[in-house]
Order: C-alpha cells, then sequence, then structure tokens
C-alpha cells in the first residue's frame, strides 16, 4: 500500500509517497518518493514493485541465497514475475479470478497425474473437475486421483496447507481417498522406478520426515522459495514416505511453499517427463542446481504463458 508523508526539510515542507513491506527476515523496509499530489502518489504502484523485487532480490544475495541458475539476473525476474502475479490477482473479479484458479487446476492436475501414468485427457480431466463427474470406460481410480486432487489444490491457493507432519499426512489422505491406497506412511519397502537412490525403509520414515520438516524450518528464511522448494521437493522424493501418491504430493508441496511466500505457481508438464526425472536424479547424486534451474524455468514458464496471456485475453 502506498501512502502519503509530510516532512520538513530546511524549512520547506515535501510531500512524499510512502510504500513499506516486509524483507523475508521480517525486516519493515520503507521505499519513498517526493510527490505533487495524491493523485500523482496513486500512479507510483509499478514503481514501488520494481523497487520492492529489487530489493527482495538483493536480501537473498547478500544472504548468499543466490542459487545456480546460470542467469545473473534470475532472482530479479522471479521477484518481477511475483509482483507482477500480485497484481494480475488485484485487477481480477470474484468470478474471474476463480475461473483462473480452476483453469490452473485442470491445467496443473492433468499434467501431474499423467507424469504418474494417469490416462484421461485434458478434456476430461476439466470434465471431472468442473462437473464432478465420471468418465465412461475409465478407470474410477483415475476419476478419484482427479477429483482428489482438485480439493488439495483449492486449499493450498488458500493458504490452508502448512510444510509440517500434520499437514502432509491430511494432504496425502485428502488425494488417496476412495482409491483403496493405505493412508500415513508406508508398512512396506518401495523403490523409485528407474532411479538408483535407496528410498527409505517403513521404520526409518518418521525418524527421516522430522528432519526433513526440522531441515525446512532452518532454511526457511535463509534460502530462496523456489531454491526451497527444489530442495525440500528432491529430499522427499528420496525418503518416498507413502505406499503410493509420492510425486503427486511432492509437487503439492512445491505449490504450497510457494503460494504460502506468494510466488506464482508452476506446472511440471508430461512433456518434460525426462528433464524432471533427470533433475530429481541429479539432485541424488549432489547436484541440485539442475532442480533448481528446472523449477525456475518452469516458474517463468507458467507465469508468461499461463497467468499473463490469461489476462491478456480477458
Amino acid at each position: 500500500m502506498v501512502h502519503l508523508s509530510k516532512k520538513k526539510i530546511n524549512g520547506h515542507e515535501y510531500l512524499y509517497a510512502v510504500h513499506s513491506f516486509r524483507l523475508p527476515s521480517g525486516k519493515v523496509m520503507k521505499l519513498s518518493k517526493i510527490v505533487k499530489n495524491g493523485v500523482e502518489a496513486a500512479s507510483l504502484g509499478g514503481f514501488f514493485e520494481e523497487k520492492q523485487a529489487n530489493a527482495v532480490a538483493d536480501y537473498y544475495k547478500d544472504n548468499k541465497a543466490e542459487f545456480k541458475l546460470r542467469d545473473p539476473g534470475a532472482l530479479e525476474k522471479i521477484e518481477h514475475a511475483r509482483q507482477e502475479y500480485k497484481a494480475i490477482l488485484r485487477k481480477l473479479t470474484v468470478n474471474q479470478r476463480k475461473d483462473l484458479f480452476d483453469r490452473f487446476t485442470v491445467n496443473f492436475t492433468y499434467e501431474s497425474n499423467a507424469l504418474e501414468g494417469n490416462s484421461l485427457t485434458l478434456k476430461q480431466v476439466a470434465i471431472v473437475i468442473r462437473e464432478n463427474s465420471s468418465i465412461t470406460g475409465k478407470d474410477l481410480r483415475e476419476i478419484y486421483e482427479t477429483r482428489n486432487s482438485r480439493e488439495v489444490v483449492d486449499l493450498i491457493f488458500k493458504n490452508e496447507f502448512k510444510v509440517n507432519e500434520k499437514d502432509l499426512l491430511r494432504m496425502h489422505a485428502m488425494l488417496v481417498k476412495d482409491m483403496g491406497i493405505p493412508e500415513g506412511y508406508k508398512k512396506f519397502p518401495n523403490y523409485i522406478h528407474g532411479r538408483q537412490v535407496l528410498t527409505a525403509p517403513p521404520e526409518e520414515v518418521p525418524a527421516e520426515m522430522g528432519k526433513l520438516f526440522e531441515w525446512y524450518r532452518e532454511n526457511k528464511r535463509k534460502m530462496h522459495p523456489l531454491q526451497l522448494a527444489a530442495h525440500l521437493h528432491c529430499k522427499f522424493e528420496e525418503i518416498h514416505p507413502f505406499e503410493d501418491g509420492n510425486g503427486r504430493v511432492g509437487r503439492f508441496l512445491i505449490l504450497t511453499v510457494l503460494a504460502n511466500a506468494g510466488y506464482p505457481p508452476l506446472i511440471i508438464r508430461k512433456t518434460q517427463r525426462l528433464s524432471y526425472f533427470s533433475a530429481l536424479e541429479d539432485f541424488d547424486n549432489r547436484r541440485p542446481g539442475t532442480m533448481e534451474r528446472f523449477l525456475y524455468e518452469r516458474l517463468r514458464e507458467t507465469h508468461e504463458k499461463f497467468f499473463k496471456i490469461y489476462v491478456k485475453y480477458l
């Protein structure tokens, strides 16, 4: 929010437009600019948004949180996308915002489920999500998986999930509802097809998940949210705590971290499956930069080709 403030300097009174915001550390930062009147101040939203984006990028640089993106201006681009995303949401009516999130949920759910082998087409996913209907000739498990994913994504956008054990188990229970998949942590060993990493054995899962949540709390203010989401996702997939649904829940975690921090969500498309799994394998081999860059590209791609395109055609 921009507000007006008067200051006297050397006997002269000046009018300032002032914009306050919090850095990731929680510290309040103020930006100001001399203006002639309130009308001029009201037109400075874009000016302050750009300054705020640069200030947040500088914060992460100062805290050595810049990650391996091979793009010198990456942090600024991410922060500008965040400001644009917030501006887009502010401009939309209640119905337009609902329509935007419905369209995103259809696309995200279709792509995420397709990565795991779900055979529903994009149109069929839209029917299940928008009309809550079944599709003749399709496995009910695929229908339930789609319907359940929509409920999870809805709550993520409402910021009703935190990164903790209670909400993770709730998220998984919602995803596997009516699918015949056991809720809670796995009781039998599992493995990740096509990867060499050994998942945590059942008896070690509670302790490993406890370590993961502790790592998250320790790094929440140190790492950029996109970097945090990349590492959290990969670490979660290495543990593979559930009998089924690990990939989908892991991608829900990415959305949760971004949504709770005010960043635009991203979509990993089935056409990017090989790059996605390659990034996971690189993380297994202690090369986290691949996943960081992959999610950076997906965030910018989703913002440019989904959210900005939606507004363009309103």
